[in-house]
């Protein structure tokens, strides 16, 4: 049984961490922190558990064994790494943190107190991406050519607990970079995963085009980016970013490979699509894949995948020490859009 507490009581702790983990039967849930007592204690009341004073207190506690860092993006090295030296599993949101120094400091932590460091990539776990990460590794389809990866949804104001446009996910200070961290990192990291080859060079452009703080003025990160991403066994592509898919959300990826075409969750009907050279076609309606629309997000993997890889004491998909390979690409795509030219990695 691993016993957890989770910090920061947002949205994505109600919908995800607190869900997941009280549905998972080799977990108890001994608490909340959350800066807004208050919402700790809706937590509390919902999943069961004790509210914490402050993060410390809940970092003291012998009864808890791993804790979920949900905190703003600028929060999460300075609490992952307290918890890892006090002790405790950590389970970070994405992204992992706001430098490459904080990112290495996470995992040296990791290494030194002997207890796992994870980062909630959760396409990783998706069906269709696991499938086609076999495919891919089958060699059915060849090498990956070239591919088109987007994730655009109507903005994480959105999906927050308050519906407010002066959340933190727009200001410099709390989030420290926008729509090409908060979603980009999700699709860099898959391909990383599923071509199977690392990242030498990017190219990339970031705007804000449309969100607003409730003043009227623009928000201080990017609501929209595109990146160029270059691969060491030669693949090419691009991944496209967004804050402003107002209609409905886009999370599809299409990989051009040597004997075919992979489209994943582009169909509603079928999750991943295989057009092969000769124009056969191979259909899989696998589940789906969890968007920021759905009412209760409960299936991403990430907290099974967590447990599992404790308790079995086993390396696991999420793992910083891989992760943090996905982030020296989104740090060189910030380099690339202030400079305005080709970061080579």
């Amino acid at each position: 049984m691993l016993r957890v507490g989770i910090i920061g009581c947002g949205s994505i702790a109600k919908q995800r961490h607190g869900y997941e983990y009280f549905h998972n039967a080799d977990v108890q849930i001994r608490g909340f922190y959350d800066l807004i007592d208050a919402r700790a204690q809706a937590l509390a009341d919902l999943y069961g558990g004790s509210v914490y004073a402050d993060v410390d207190a809940m970092l003291a506690d012998p009864e808890i064994d791993a804790v979920s860092v949900c905190m703003a993006n600028a929060f999460h090295a300075e609490i992952s790494i307290k918890a890892l030296r006090a002790g405790k599993h950590v389970l970070c949101e994405k992204p992992m943190a706001v430098t490459m120094e904080q990112c290495e400091a996470m995992v040296a932590a990791a290494k030194e107190s002997g207890k796992r460091l994870m980062i909630g990539h959760n396409q990783r776990l998706a069906p269709a991406h696991r499938k086609a990460k076999e495919l891919l590794t089958s060699g059915v389809l060849g090498r990956v050519i070239t591919f088109q990866s987007t994730f655009g949804h109507k903005g994480p104001e959105m999906w927050s607990m308050d519906k407010s446009a002066n959340t933190w996910f727009f200001k410099k200070a709390s989030a420290s970079f926008g729509s090409m961290a908060d979603l980009g990192i999700h699709k860099i990291d898959l391909m990383r995963y599923l071509i199977g080859s690392e990242i030498t060079s990017v190219y990339s452009t970031m705007q804000v085009l449309d969100k607003k703080f409730p003043d009227g003025t623009p928000i201080e990160v990017d609501d929209n980016s595109v990146e160029i991403l270059n691969f060491a066994d030669g693949a090419m592509g691009t991944v496209t970013t967004s804050w402003t898919h107002y209609g409905e959300e886009c999370n599809a990826s299409v990989l051009y490979c040597e004997k075919g075409i992979m489209k994943l969750y582009a169909d509603p009907q079928y999750s991943l699509k295989v057009v092969n050279a000769d124009g056969t076609r191979v259909l899989y309606a696998l589940d789906r894949l969890q968007t920021n629309d759905d009412a209760q997000q409960a299936s991403s993997g990430v907290i099974d995948e967590f447990v599992s890889a404790i308790e079995e004491n086993r390396p696991s998909v999420l793992d910083a020490a891989d992760v943090i390979r996905s982030m020296q690409a989104v740090f060189a795509c910030l380099r690339s859009a202030e400079e305005g030219r080709l970061v080579a990695l």
